[in-house]
């Protein structure tokens, strides 16, 4: 159980990263000119970096807890699935809120 548990923190910290890779899947897949899809690319994941460092990190400076935590959680690995859906990557979108959904659960559930 406690490798469970360990894969799971692992596993918490990928969809962090995937959520900010999706953001900028997305910004760079833009039917758009050059320069804004470089904009999109890497402004997309600089505002999740920054509304995470301020709400959703461990050392956040407005600390989030329950319902507040839970929501902003919904929205902030939804803004991942969103964009993952909005380049046109269906299937990965899926996925990604597939383990988001199990693995968030589980961390809940073990009080990660």
């Amino acid at each position: 159980m406690k490798a469970m548990k360990a894969a799971n923190l692992g596993v918490l910290f990928l969809i962090e990263l995937g959520a900010f890779a999706a953001a900028a899947y997305w910004g760079f897949t833009l039917d758009a000119p050059t320069p804004v899809t470089w904009l999109a690319g890497l402004g997309a994941p600089l505002v999740l970096i920054v509304l995470w460092a301020l709400f959703g990190s461990p050392r956040a400076r407005f600390k989030t807890r329950g319902a507040g935590r839970a929501a902003f959680e919904v929205l902030w690995f939804g803004a991942g699935v969103a964009a993952l859906f909005a380049a046109g990557a269906w299937q990965w979108a899926v996925a990604f809120a597939a383990l988001c959904v199990v693995s968030k659960t589980l961390a809940v559930v073990w009080g990660q």
